[in-house]
């Protein structure tokens, strides 16, 4: 059955046929080829927080305050939601592969840009530019990742995935140990290095996407069956010869209505009307991550000096042990989100970090802590909260029909990130640059808080999708029509 346009009803067994296949190398070029994103987003975010203390002494080569920083910190955020927003759109039109390009091609740019910055305003504009390439790629790969990743692994490999953003950052703040000493690197120069080696390997990146295929789920949606077809073939293929093992006959098959694209406000009827819980379990997750993560990452260098005396060079130690930290929770604690379940384990993360974080709280304006018993509050309060925060990506691409995976995830990191993410470098830098002990840890008892409320939100409206496929997770919008009109 077709229309005009020349788009079809169709029945396709796709989303089981992916879902049954056995873990293979083609898995693994998924999670190295999408996941080498977050590696660089790892490096761009954190990089001021580590050269942060750098920047703003004397002989930097560009004047700039804490207060500054924290503000470039915003800047670059809101470029990520209005990136996010942009391109998550032109990813539902265009598809996955095509956009990841694009936001790697902008982020390449602006990056190289940053590094050559001479004034705060120059600053800001690269870091508004470098967010606005990082913001779209997280539509396209976490779509992505979701489409092709078999269901029952999908849980540890979204969150495996999300935290190499944390391998990205450690390894930012070793380099920049180096970079940051002056006697091997000007001051002037060193923390220019360290953005250009984003650059650097942002083309890297390149060389392993090009073998990444296009979504099949997407291509059967907009009109592509044939070619969606031909791909699952080639993916099958691989992975039996790569496995040995004879694929099992999928189980379940879907009707759905091709179509070209799917409009914002469409977007928003469906989140707001038909999964109005889903949607505000989504804004919780990322206002609580995006407020935490920023505000401590941005600023956690000016905060090391100002409070503890940590000396400039020394900040990218910390720094380092303090991501290696966020990187081990995902990887840890990752099965558990496909065994215990998402559930449990996402309610536990949040309300868990922000238990710690108003003990940190406590502690700092106690006067009872040193610059290691401050960052050992700070390893243990985020080995729980980048897994939560890592799930926050995961339950938002999850839990939406697959015509709007792209667009949701954008929308809801956009929204939450614009109201957390955007604040909270803001706030913390103000506090930290007022010298006051009680502002600070009013910042850690806001950021608790508002952990504290995704966790709630998880316990009331979560979602166990732990093994399920997207499709019955979600009932695909074109599906939903299809029976409609039967």
């Amino acid at each position: 059955m077709s229309d005009a346009a020349g788009l079809r009803t169709i029945r396709t067994e796709i989303p089981a046929r992916l879902d049954r296949l056995p873990w293979s190398r083609f898995h693994w070029l998924i999670v190295f080829g999408l996941g080498t994103a977050w590696i660089l987003d790892g490096l761009e975010v954190t990089m001021v927080g580590n050269v942060s203390s750098r920047l703003t002494e004397p002989g930097s080569g560009i004047e700039i305050t804490a207060g500054q920083i924290g503000l470039a910190g915003s800047i670059y955020v809101v470029g990520a939601c209005l990136g996010a927003l942009v391109f998550g759109q032109l990813t539902d039109w265009y598809g996955r592969k095509r956009l990841l390009l694009i936001t790697l091609s902008v982020y390449l740019i602006a990056t190289a840009a940053t590094a050559a910055s001479f004034e705060p305003w120059f600053f800001y504009l690269c870091r508004f530019f470098t967010g606005v390439g990082i913001g779209g790629e997280y539509a396209a790969i976490n779509s992505a990742i979701d489409e092709l990743i078999p269901a029952r692994y999908r849980g540890r490999v979204d969150l495996a995935i999300n935290g190499g953003y944390w391998l990205g950052a450690a390894g930012g703040a070793l380099l920049a140990v180096v970079l940051l000493n002056t006697a091997v690197v000007a001051a002037d120069l060193g923390w220019r290095i360290a953005f250009l080696i984003g650059v650097v390997l942002g083309f890297a990146v390149l060389l392993v996407r090009r073998h990444v295929p296009e979504s099949p789920r997407w291509l059967f949606i907009h009109g592509r069956d044939r070619e969606a077809e031909n791909t699952v073939e080639g993916i099958e293929r691989a992975v039996t010869e790569q496995t040995g093992r004879q694929l099992a006959r999928p189980e379940q098959s879907i009707t759905v209505r091709q179509r070209r694209s799917i409009s914002i406000a469409e977007i928003a009827r469906t989140a707001f009307r038909t999964y109005p819980r889903r949607s505000l379990l989504c804004l919780a997750l990322f206002l609580g991550q995006a407020f935490l993560y920023n505000a401590v990452t941005f600023d956690l260098g000016t905060l090391l000096s100002e409070f503890f005396a940590v000396d400039s060079g020394a900040v990218p130690y910390y720094f380092a042990i303090y991501a290696l930290a966020s990187l081990a929770g995902p990887l840890t604690l990752g099965w558990l989100f496909d065994t215990v379940g998402r559930k449990t384990m996402i309610s536990g993360c949040y309300l868990g970090s922000a238990a710690l974080l108003t003990a940190t709280g406590l502690l700092f304006v106690g006067g009872g802590l040193t610059s290691w018993t401050f960052l050992l509050m700070l390893v243990v309060t985020f080995f729980f909260a980048s897994t939560g925060a890592s799930a926050a990506y995961l339950t938002v691409s999850e839990i939406f029909p697959m015509e709007t995976r792209a667009l949701a995830i954008a929308f809801f990191y956009a929204v939450g990130t614009a109201a957390g993410g955007v604040a909270g470098p803001v706030l913390f830098g103000r506090f930290i640059e007022s010298g006051s002990a009680e502002l600070v840890a009013l910042g850690f008892y806001i950021g608790a808080a508002i952990m504290a409320l995704g966790g709630i939100a998880e316990l009331a409206f979560g979602i166990k999708a732990e093994g399920r496929s997207l499709e019955d997770i979600a009932t695909p919008l074109t599906a939903q029509q299809d029976q409609s009109s039967s």
